[in-house]
C-alpha cells in the first residue's frame, strides 16, 4: 500500500515539475510586460469618444478585456498547479513512515518498562474494549500494536536503532513516476491504459490536424475566408469607380453568409427609405431603380443597407437581431477592406503593376466607414477638392455649421487647423453657434488628426543614374506629427463600436497609366518593431555598398533616431521601365482620418542601357511639375453619378518656387505637406 501511495505522489511530483518548468518563468514575464506598459492614454479623449463606452474602464470591460484565451489558461494551469500542491502534500501526510517510537510518543533509548507504560496509556485510548470508534480499532491495531511488537524484540528494536526499519538493512528501491492502475496490466486497467495511449498518441493529434486543415482550407493567415479573395480578385476592374468600390466590398464570402431572415424585412424597409439618396439610384426612373434594388441576392441587400446605416448614422433604426449583423459586419470591415485593397494593388499587368484609381477608392470607404461619413459628402464643393467629408468627422459638426464656417471662408479642414487657438474658437462658438465644451472637444480631435510628410528617393544601388531595366531601390522616410505629441494613437471614430488602429499605405503608382508600381503597409504603433526593421535595412544596404563599421554605425544611429522621433523608413524595389521620363506620384493614405492623406510628386528619369554597360549621369534643376493628364477611361465603361476621388481630378502645374527639387539619380525628391491641398497653391 505503501510503494502504492509512493509512486503516485512520485508522479504527481514528476507532472508538477513538467508544468512549473515553462509556466513560472513565463508568468513573471507577462507580469514584467503587464507593469512596464505606458499609462500614457493614446485614444482621443472628447466627449463622443467618451461617451461611446469604448475606452470606459468598468469592471466588466476590465473583465473581458483580462478574459482572453492565454489568460485565462493561464489561470487554469495556476489552478491545476495548486490543486496537485495541496494534494501531493496531502498524500504525503497519510504515507509517512513507520516511526514506532513517534507513534507511542517515546524517545529512542528508552526502557522496556517505559515502553510498556506507553503502550497500556494508549490501550486505555485505542483498545476496542475501551474504544467503540472503528477508527480508534483500525489505529490500534496498524499502528499502537505494530509500534509495541517492534519494540519489545530485542532484534526488531536494534535493526530499527540502527537501520531505521525493523527487518534490518534495506537495499536500494527503484520505482516509476506513474499512478499504479496504469502499471497493472491485467483486466480493465490493461484496456484503460491502451485506451489512454491510442487516444492521446494518435487520435488527440489526428483530431488537430484535421481541425487545423479544416480551417486552413478555408481561411487565409488574416482570417478571411479565401473565397472573399477570389471574388474580390474576380470583380476588382482598373477603372472601378470609388462609389461602386461598395459592390464589390459587400460580396465577400462572410457577409454572404450571414442570415437574412423574414422578421427584418420592415426594418430594412425603414432604412431604405433612410438612406435612398446615398444609393445612387435614378431619380428619373426611381420606381424601376427601387424594384431592381430589391431583386438583388438578399445578403447583398441586407449587407448595403447595414453599411449605409453605419455612413449615414442611422443605426438607430435596427432592430436587435440586426444590430447584432451590423456589430458584426463592422467588426469585418478592416480586415476585409485590407484584403480588397491588397486584391487591387496586386500585380497585374506584364510589368507587375497594380491598380490605383480602385486602391484610392477602397481607402477612401475605409475612412467613411470609420468615420461614419457618408460618400456623397466627398463630392467637390467650392474650392474644397475634399468635399465637407474632413469636417463631418469632428465632433458636434454637421452640414449646417460647415455652411456657417464656410462663410468666413474656411472650405478646409486645413484651413481649420492653421487658425490660431483663439481665432479658431471665436469661430467656433461665435460663428457656428457652439458651446465652449464642444469647441473644446473640436480643439481635442484636432490635436489628434496626423500630419504626414513623406521623404522619398530612388536610386540603383552602387550605379548613378537609372538605366531601363535596372532594379530600383525606393527609400521613403514618412514622418507623423501630432499636435498633442503622440505618434502612435487610436483615430477618433465614435461610431465605430471597435478599437481600431491607424494604418497607412504608402503607394508609389503613375496617375496618366492608372498603375500601382509598389505598394506597403506603413504603422506607426509598434516602435520596437520599426527600430528592428530599420536598423536591419540601413545595415544590409550599407554592407553591400562596402561601407565601413563606423560608417554603417552612424547610419543605424541616425536611422534609429528618426524612428524615435516619429518617423517610419518604408524600402521596395521595382524594375525600371523604357527609357523616358515618368511623372509618378506617392500616396501616404490613411485608412481612417478623412482629409490627412499625402501626395507627393516624384520625377523619375530612366536612361537607356549603354552597349558598354557605363552609366550615364543625369543632373536636372527645375520646378517639378505635375502634368495634367486625366485617365482614359474605356468607352464601354458605365458613366456612374457619384463622387470623384480628390485624387482623380486633374492637378494644376505648381508654380511656386517652393515646388523646385533636384533630379538625384535620376529623381526628382520632393516633401510634402500632411493634406493633398499643399499641391494647390
Amino acid at each position: 500500500m505503501a510503494d502504492v501511495e509512493e509512486n503516485s505522489s512520485l508522479f504527481l511530483i514528476f507532472v508538477l515539475t513538467i508544468m512549473a518548468l515553462p509556466l513560472v518563468p513565463y508568468t513573471i514575464v507577462r507580469l514584467c510586460r503587464a507593469f512596464s506598459r505606458k499609462t500614457k492614454s493614446i485614444h482621443c479623449e472628447c466627449a463622443s469618444c467618451s461617451s461611446s463606452g469604448k475606452y470606459k474602464k468598468s469592471i466588466l470591460k476590465r473583465i473581458s478585456n483580462f478574459s482572453t484565451c492565454s489568460n485565462l489558461t493561464l489561470v487554469l494551469l495556476w489552478i491545476i498547479m495548486g490543486i496537485l500542491v495541496y494534494y501531493i502534500k496531502h498524500i504525503s501526510h497519510e504515507s509517512q513512515p513507520f516511526e514506532p517510537f513517534s507513534i507511542l510518543g517515546l524517545e529512542p533509548g528508552v526502557s522496556d518498562s517505559e515502553i510498556k507504560k506507553a503502550y497500556r496509556r494508549l490501550s486505555i485510548l485505542y483498545h476496542p474494549d475501551k474504544n467503540p470508534d472503528p477508527e480508534a480499532h483500525k489505529y490500534f491495531i496498524e499502528f499502537i500494536s505494530k509500534a509495541y511488537q517492534a519494540l519489545t524484540d530485542p532484534i526488531s528494536r536494534e535493526n530499527f536503532e540502527k537501520y531505521g526499519h525493523p527487518d534490518g538493512r534495506q537495499g536500494l528501491q527503484m520505482g516509476i513516476a506513474l499512478p499504479q492502475f496504469l502499471l497493472n496490466f491485467d483486466g480493465a486497467s490493461g484496456g484503460v491504459l491502451l485506451l489512454g495511449i491510442v487516444g492521446v498518441c494518435i487520435l488527440l493529434p489526428l483530431m488537430i490536424a484535421v481541425i487545423y486543415l479544416s480551417r486552413s482550407s478555408k481561411y487565409t493567415g488574416n482570417y478571411v475566408m479565401h473565397q472573399t479573395l477570389s471574388t474580390y480578385y474576380y470583380f476588382m476592374k482598373p477603372s472601378l469607380a470609388p462609389s461602386k468600390v461598395m459592390d464589390v466590398f459587400i460580396k465577400a464570402a462572410e457577409y454572404m453568409e450571414m442570415p437574412v431572415r423574414r422578421s427584418d424585412d420592415e426594418p430594412l424597409q425603414k432604412l431604405f427609405v433612410a438612406v435612398r439618396s446615398e444609393l445612387n439610384l435614378d431619380l428619373k426612373n426611381i420606381k424601376t431603380e427601387q424594384a431592381k434594388f430589391w431583386k438583388q441576392h438578399p445578403s447583398l441587400v441586407k449587407m448595403e443597407l447595414l453599411i449605409q446605416a453605419q455612413l449615414t448614422r442611422e443605426s438607430a433604426l435596427l432592430s436587435p437581431s440586426l444590430q447584432s449583423d451590423f456589430k458584426e459586419m463592422l467588426e469585418l470591415a478592416p480586415r476585409l477592406l485590407e484584403e480588397l485593397l491588397k486584391m487591387a494593388v496586386i500585380p497585374r499587368s506584364s510589368q507587375g503593376h497594380g491598380w490605383l484609381r480602385p486602391a484610392i477608392g477602397v481607402v477612401e470607404l475605409s475612412q467613411c466607414i470609420i468615420q461614419a461619413v457618408p460618400l456623397s459628402a466627398r463630392k467637390v464643393t467650392g474650392g474644397n477638392s475634399e468635399g465637407i467629408a474632413p469636417f463631418l468627422q469632428l465632433p458636434h459638426v454637421s452640414e449646417t455649421i460647415v455652411k456657417k464656417i464656410g462663410r468666413k471662408r474656411v472650405r478646409t479642414l486645413q484651413e481649420l487647423q492653421d487658425m490660431t487657438v483663439e481665432d479658431r474658437a471665436e469661430l467656433l462658438t461665435q460663428v457656428a453657434g457652439l458651446s465652449l465644451s464642444q469647441a473644446h472637444d473640436i480643439e481635442v480631435v484636432l490635436d489628434m488628426i496626423p500630419s504626414i510628410t513623406v521623404d522619398i528617393t530612388c536610386e540603383t544601388e552602387g550605379e548613378e543614374g537609372i538605366q531601363e531595366g535596372d532594379v530600383v531601390t525606393m527609400y521613403a522616410w514618412v514622418t507623423l506629427k501630432r499636435k498633442n505629441g503622440l505618434i502612435g494613437a487610436l483615430p477618433h471614430c465614435p461610431y465605430y463600436p471597435f478599437h481600431k488602429e491607424e494604418n497607412f499605405w504608402l503607394l508609389l503608382a503613375d496617375p496618366v497609366s492608372n498603375e500601382v508600381w509598389m505598394s506597403q503597409k506603413v504603422s506607426f504603433m509598434d516602435e520596437a518593431a520599426a527600430v528592428t526593421a530599420a536598423s536591419k535595412a540601413i545595415q544590409e544596404t550599407k554592407e553591400s555598398l562596402g561601407a565601413s563599421l563606423k560608417e554603417i554605425s552612424v547610419a543605424v544611429r541616425e536611422a534609429v533616431e528618426k524612428v524615435r522621433s516619429g518617423s517610419r523608413l518604408v524600402m521596395g524595389k521595382f524594375q525600371a521601365p523604357a527609357e523616358g521620363s515618368y511623372n509618378l506620384s506617392s500616396f501616404c493614405l490613411c485608412d481612417a482620418w478623412i482629409g490627412c492623406d499625402k501626395k507627393t510628386n516624384i520625377k523619375l528619369k530612366v536612361l537607356k542601357r549603354s552597349r558598354g554597360g557605363t552609366r550615364g549621369h543625369v543632373a536636372e534643376e527645375g520646378p517639378v511639375a505635375e502634368e495634367g493628364i486625366e485617365e482614359e477611361e474605356d468607352e464601354e465603361e458605365e458613366e456612374y453619378d457619384d463622387y470623384e476621388s480628390e485624387y482623380s481630378d486633374d492637378d494644376e502645374d505648381e508654380k511656386d518656387e517652393k515646388g523646385k527639387g533636384k533630379v538625384v539619380n535620376g529623381v526628382v525628391h520632393e516633401k510634402g505637406n500632411s493634406s493633398s491641398e499643399s499641391d494647390e497653391e
